[in-house]
């Protein structure tokens, strides 16, 4: 997935979930952050991060914070990006097949879940969620508690007992990292709730991507380790 108008600058601060004070060109600006998770371990003062400048005149801000450098690694920290790039992944053949038919944003149950996919006789609900949580090369999700989360993993096995394959995909939104795991320190709900789902016979798997400064793209599978 690409994008276009791609600017440079420093971060400064983050007075809420939704906007940042970045220095563009010598000019602090107001930016509109695309990831409303805390993020705090990559937004730092002065951290180097990338802008995409939107082109339409009547947005109350002018850029969207899309990346940032975190040591020698450039992380995707745009929280709308998951969902497209594996969707674009999956239309690809990849996973299911060229014959497989992709739908977003499909209710069942309680939930809205990312993906539908129907390949011959398969039906299939996937689930999407995007990582930007490293530590010393090892990603974690969640970053903060999120009870939307293990409700969407409770579905999922519902799912299945209903007669339906189940899929969890976890996009880790950066390059070459030694295996994923739950942040069960943050979250431990969702941690055993991900577990039990495997059990279940939830599909759990995750992909790092490639990731520049003005696109990104699912890469290869990484590791993941529950218990």
């Amino acid at each position: 997935m690409k994008y276009k108008n791609i600017k440079q600058g420093i971060f400064k601060n983050r007075p809420n979930r939704f906007i940042a004070y970045v220095e563009i060109d010598g000019k602090e600006e107001i930016c509109h952050v695309k990831n409303t998770g805390r993020c705090r371990e990559l937004l730092v003062p002065g951290a180097l991060v990338f802008l995409e400048e939107s082109d339409n005149p009547k947005r109350k801000t002018k850029y969207d914070l899309i990346a940032v450098e975190k040591g020698n690694r450039l992380i995707n920290m745009d929280s709308q990006m998951p969902n497209k790039v594996v969707e674009e992944w999956l239309k690809e053949g990849n996973l299911f097949g060229l014959e497989a038919k992709v739908r977003h944003e499909v209710v069942y149950g309680n939930s809205r879940f990312d993906l539908y996919i129907e390949s011959g006789e398969r039906k299939i609900f996937m689930e999407v969620k995007g990582v930007t949580l490293e530590e010393n090369n090892v990603v974690r999700f969640p970053d903060a508690p999120t009870q939307r989360g293990v409700k969407h993993i409770h579905e999922l096995v519902k799912c299945m007992e209903d007669g339906y394959e189940a899929y969890l995909m976890f996009v880790i939104q950066m390059e070459d990292v030694s295996y994923f795991e739950p942040n069960c320190k943050t979250h431990p709900e969702f941690a055993q709730a991900l577990e039990n789902a495997e059990k279940a016979g939830v599909h759990i798997l995750a992909y790092d991507c490639i990731v520049r400064k003005d696109l990104i793209n699912l890469a290869k599978p990484v590791r993941v380790y529950l218990e």
